[in-house]
């Protein structure tokens, strides 16, 4: 028994055990609670794009109040400085340093002033402020101006109020903390999406990003005939009104339904009640429209909608806002009673009305869409035949296998803690256990291949569960039904770099295209880079991931000793530590608006036909083996 007793650590809890942090000191010391996770800027969804978008939801807000039509948005890749200038009232001189420095303080308290603004909380600017290395706000108001400047949240400037002939606004411009986020960078292509997304969500509005022009005339329409992935089955439905818009169709080859998601301008990556309510309302009403029992699922097999709702005082489930937890369209009066509409119903009202007419209207549509929705229940039922068997065979030969080491965060415990979980694919057992010997294992799972995938090119996806290296790398990521499931944020594929690890890697990325094209169109497919040499001597060791970055290590290393890893199996354990901890490489893979998926995948993972066999001669490059000597 004695092992159940716990001894303490340390008796000494009295009044010198209370701490009182200041603003800026409390958010320095638990970043999390305000951005979420840190990151190094290869995610998506890493704090410092959380530090960019605080400051244009500032700008949104003027500009959904009416005021300031353009956005001025730069960012130096090289000395990781941002700059935001918009063209709003300005914050009020006089409390201009509070606004920034101060929790609980800011306009959007008071609901005359922002109805429907994203930042309620009064925290983003804060956040940016105190986790950054260099802060400074200027804002200018009828012929006067006042900068403040500021360093790890504290203030270091303070220009006074002074004339000044710009233009009303307000200027941000700050520097992330590297004492906080290592070694991070930008990415072009995160940051370019989110300025699409203000621009497509903010008719009118025009945005300029390192000078070049972001604008749209349609709004949602735009934004997902720029981001379909296949040609749509039938014209794209678009339907406003009032504080709802949408836009949607269905597309060929995909199995679940997909969603770009906003509340008030915030891209709710998780979703939340607002699409909860329009897949349940859409299913209802089309299927209604075609007087057929089919689940909900299978009519909304293959769709793909862009979806935004503006309403008062939004309940968000977590500070970084990607998950909605409101019920109605605006907030609970004060004796707790709301009168409001309930969202699911607003929007079920919406879709009876514009969807059933449009259905009536447009037969050809109509036709289409009962087409695809006879086609998904035709696979259903050919996949559920053998649905259940796999999954069973599926769990019993992971536990035999070992094939999935899990960790210990799991999506559905919490989801803000959801966003530091990453499973690695790898490929032999020498890899996968170098990699489970130095995981985190609360945060970092482990899936091990055995051998190559299936080229999944040509079959369908009843062969999936037929499949048993597919069957349980599914069932592992849990997206069978789609990505709301997805059991691990980061879903990073680790194979050796040579001939054989990158055929795998691209086996694995024809595979999630094919079947799972949102898991990597919403950001969480990574490539792990691994150094390709050591160069070392008594004094120091240096890992390289380039050539060029080994020759530069051997003129700084005297005496040095070159090693080639040639896999990850010959990393050791206690190595792969510094791969796979806070300054993991890693590669987000991205897909550009122009990417032709069918297209690419055709002609690099179909028939072996003799215009890739010309391809491939004409950009075969031999490397030299011997090149690596030890001096």
């Amino acid at each position: 028994m004695e092992d159940d007793i716990i001894t303490p650590v340390n008796n000494d809890y009295d009044e010198s055990s209370i701490v009182h942090l200041e603003d800026m000191e409390h958010i320095r010391l638990r970043p999390g609670m305000y951005i979420g996770k840190l990151g190094d800027g290869s995610s998506h969804d890493d704090g410092i794009y959380v530090l960019v978008k605080e400051v244009i939801d500032n700008a949104i807000d003027e500009f959904s109040s009416g005021f300031g039509k353009r956005i001025n948005v730069r960012v130096d890749f090289a000395e990781r400085h941002v700059s935001i200038r918009d063209f709003g009232r300005g914050i009020p001189l006089g409390s201009i340093v509070d606004a920034v420095s101060r929790l609980n303080t800011g306009a959007k308290y008071d609901s005359k002033v922002f109805q429907k603004s994203v930042g309620l909380n009064g925290v983003g600017t804060k956040a940016v402020n105190a986790l950054s290395s260099f802060f400074k706000v200027k804002a200018v108001r009828d012929g006067q101006s006042r900068s403040v400047e500021f360093a790890e949240g504290k203030l270091t400037l303070d220009s006074g109020i002074v004339p000044c002939s710009e233009e009303n606004g307000t200027l941000v411009e700050f520097v992330p903390d590297s004492k906080l986020f290592g070694n991070y960078h930008f990415v072009n292509e995160y940051v370019e999406r989110r300025i699409w997304n203000y621009a497509y969500l903010n008719r009118g509005l025009t945005l300029y990003y390192n000078d070049r022009r972001y604008y749209s005339k349609n709004g949602l329409l735009d934004l997902l005939d720029n981001n379909l992935q296949s040609e749509p089955l039938y014209p794209i439905i678009y339907i406003k009104e009032g504080d709802f818009e949408a836009a949607f169709t269905h597309i060929q080859g995909q199995n679940n339904d997909y969603y770009y998601s906003f509340v008030n301008g915030q891209h709710t990556t998780e979703g939340g009640t607002h699409q909860s309510a329009f897949r349940e309302a859409y299913a209802r009403v089309v299927k209604d429209f075609i007087k057929k029992d089919y689940a909900p699922e299978v009519i909304r097999g293959g769709l793909v909608c862009a979806l935004c709702v503006r309403i008062q005082e939004p309940v968000f489930e977590a500070q970084t806002k990607t998950r909605l937890g409101s019920t109605h369209i605006a907030p609970n009066n004060a004796d707790g009673t709301n009168d409001s509409p309930l969202l699911k119903t607003y929007i079920l009202d919406i879709l009876k009305r514009h969807l059933d007419n449009y259905l009536h209207i447009h037969a050809d549509t109509a036709e289409a869409l009962l087409a695809k929705i006879n086609a998904n229940e035709k696979e259903r039922k050919d996949i559920a035949g053998i649905k259940k068997v796999a999954r069973e065979a599926g769990k019993k030969a992971s536990l035999n296998n070992r094939k999935l080491r899990d960790c210990h965060i799991h999506y559905n415990t919490n989801h803000d803690r959801r966003l530091e979980t990453t499973i690695f694919i790898t490929e032999g057992d020498s890899a996968s256990g170098s990699i489970t010997k130095s995981r985190d294992v609360a945060t970092q799972a482990v899936f091990s291949l055995r051998g190559k995938p299936r080229n999944i090119m040509k079959i369908k996806k009843v062969d999936v569960y037929k499949n048993e290296e597919l069957n349980l790398l599914h069932n592992a990521l849990d997206i069978d039904d789609g990505i709301e499931n997805l059991r691990y944020n980061n879903v990073v594929i680790a194979t050796d770099a040579d001939v054989d690890g990158m055929h795998i890697r691209l086996l694995l990325l024809t595979f999630f295209l094919r079947f799972y094209p949102e898991l990597i169109s919403s950001g969480h497919v990574y490539i792990l880079q691994t150094p390709l040499f050591r160069v070392r001597n008594k004094q120091k060791t240096t890992y390289c991931y380039t050539d060029e970055e080994r020759i530069e290590a051997i003129k700084n290393t005297s005496n040095a000793e070159i090693t080639r890893f040639k896999g990850l199996g010959e990393i050791s354990p206690d190595e792969f530590k510094n791969f796979i901890g806070k300054d993991m490489r890693l590669d987000p893979v991205l897909l550009h608006k122009d990417f032709d998926i069918k297209g690419v995948l055709t002609f690099y993972m179909g028939d072996n036909t003799a215009e890739r066999r010309e391809f491939i001669m004409d950009n075969l490059r031999v490397e030299d083996d011997e090149s690596i000597v030890v001096a």
